[in-house]
């Protein structure tokens, strides 16, 4: 398994520091992201998952927690949308450049408006896709001198849970 990837790549290049965290992927998990966070023995709520969802047809990229679920009703009114759904896994392998299981919200092939659930940036250090199956990255929510918020050009918001 290569352990550079476009995500790993546009982290660097941006200045981010990270370490990257390998684990066997389970293509059969019910849900992926917790079965990351079991693999790599990290909390859920540290390890987060990236939805590629339509807004009212538009792509738009979800950070949340593992743990969670997010309201697509939420979701579609944070961005002042009337509705919102999932992305088809087609779709969403096509605009962001990696496969379902892999997809990071760094290093994407087309950049699209990105929402993170704020209970996301609770802890210091997080987990994300790194953009292939099976391995994840760990930063910073805020590293130093650095946000990778503004990296992804992220908006916060705390209201997407059901």
């Amino acid at each position: 398994m290569s352990k550079a990837t476009r995500a790993t790549k546009a982290l660097a290049d941006a200045g981010i520091a990270f370490t990257v965290r390998p684990y066997d992927y389970d293509p059969d998990a019910d849900h992926i992201g917790l079965q990351a966070a079991d693999a790599i023995g990290e909390e859920p709520s540290r390890v987060l998952k990236t939805l590629m969802t339509k807004v009212d047809g538009k792509p738009v990229c979800v950070i949340v927690p593992s743990d969670r679920e997010i309201s697509m009703k939420k979701l579609a009114a944070a961005v002042g949308g009337k509705s919102a759904e999932m992305m088809k896994p087609a779709d969403a392998e096509r605009l962001s450049g990696f496969k379902v299981g892999g997809i990071s919200p760094f290093g994407q092939m087309r950049k699209v408006p990105t929402l993170i659930e704020a209970e996301a940036l609770a802890h210091d250090l997080v987990y994300v896709n790194g953009g292939q199956r099976g391995l994840q990255v760990r930063h910073a929510t805020c590293p130093k001198g650095r946000d990778s918020r503004k990296l992804r050009g992220c908006a916060v918001d705390d209201a997407l849970f059901l």
